[in-house]
């Protein structure tokens, strides 16, 4: 049975899984899945900047209020792996995709700081996946401050780690991931086939955003929707085909102006950069089911593909899908669909063996569950 996860020249006998009686539930990936580690924070938080990220500058003090109080309550799904495995089987998710949790960005740092938290993160979420290979994959995070640097450990990541992609926000310290700068990274992600999740962290211009948690219920999809706009329209993906770019909480307001953008880019001279209509590109790439609303997701599924969207719940935070099987059951989609949505499209995009994949979730899990 082929394995899920490489890292660190695991043993066979650690990869092999027993074959059990297992349920006909189709395989069930969770992409979008955070976690923290401890002692990335520890390195990060003696250099916090005065003034603070846009997440937390643009919130007002009751939202802070709450936010600290979720993040406590929450600490133990956030770094524990075994109360993470038990949320996994009692939600019925066989795989997690992890991701660092975007506090872990630290674009603020200087670059010998943020390498060494970067890799710090890495070197972590790749332990944690290559100890539960059968349940879990890892993406990193890259010191995208430092482009030469982001471009090493991109490769470490994916070529030492085994990694399947990275996390990166949806600006550095407000440029644009369309910036030339940030090019070689992108590029160097498509050379080396590797996913790259974009997960905002706040509106970076959120003044009117404070109110409610504004900054993330607006700022989070408007940030998705303002950064791939200026990748479309820039012509960064004419020249960049092959880039697998994951678009967090249903890529934003994409999927609802699609026509807009489409007409902008024929009717003016000023957004007929890229050599195609908007919507060319965003049927590329793939999007996230974090949504909340079946009719939503249905709308999603129509205008790029059931192809093009994957499982994923936002866990562990508050923001998050609390119920993926029922959520993608209300959707009423035909058994096939809901199979490639839950499982088989996260699985070609991660290179897995969907069967395969979900033989050895299952086996993993009754193992656990019997107690071995």
């Amino acid at each position: 049975m082929s394995q899920l996860y490489t890292c660190r020249g695991l043993s066979a006998a650690h990869n092999a899984a027993p074959a059990l009686p297992l349920p006909n539930r189709p395989l069930v990936v969770d992409f979008h899945c955070h976690m923290v580690v401890p002692a990335a924070e520890a390195l990060a938080r003696p250099h916090q900047p005065l003034t603070p990220e846009p997440a937390h500058l643009y919130s007002s003090g009751e939202t802070r209020k709450v936010n600290l109080a979720m993040l406590e309550r929450i600490r133990q799904q956030l770094t524990s792996v075994e109360r993470r495995l038990a949320d996994m089987d009692a939600a019925g998710v066989d795989i997690q995709v992890l991701s660092p949790s975007p506090g872990h960005y630290c674009y603020w740092a200087e670059e010998d700081l943020a390498l060494q938290i970067a890799r710090t993160v890495n070197d972590a979420l790749c332990e944690v996946a290559a100890s539960n290979s059968r349940r879990m994959v890892a993406l990193g995070t890259l010191p995208m401050q430092s482009p030469r640097l982001a471009v090493q450990e991109l490769r470490r990541c994916v070529l030492e780690l085994g990694m399947r992609g990275v996390e990166i926000s949806t600006n550095v310290n407000g440029a644009e991931l369309a910036d030339p700068r940030f090019e070689p990274v992108l590029a160097a992600a498509e050379e080396l086939g590797a996913i790259v999740f974009l997960h905002p962290a706040g509106f970076t211009h959120g003044q009117r955003l404070t109110d409610f948690h504004l900054n993330n219920v607006i700022g989070n999809p408007l940030e998705t929707t303002v950064a791939l706009s200026h990748l479309i329209y820039g012509g960064s993906l004419d020249r960049m085909p092959g880039l697998k770019l994951v678009l967090a909480h249903g890529g934003g307001t994409l999927g609802a102006y699609t026509g807009r953008f489409d007409h902008a880019h024929h009717a003016r001279i000023d957004c007929a950069h890229c050599k195609h209509p908007p919507s060319h590109y965003l049927r590329q790439m793939h999007f996230d089911s974090v949504v909340f609303d079946p009719v939503e997701l249905q709308h999603l599924i129509g205008k790029f593909g059931i192809d093009r969207i994957l499982a994923g719940t936002d866990y562990p935070y508050d923001m998050a899908e609390p119920d993926l099987l029922g959520f993608i059951g209300r959707a009423a989609l035909s058994a096939d669909d809901a199979a490639a949505l839950l499982g088989r499209n996260a699985a070609r995009l991660l290179g897995l063996d969907p069967e395969a994949a979900r033989l050895a979730a299952r086996g993993s899990q009754a193992l656990r569950l019997m107690g071995r």
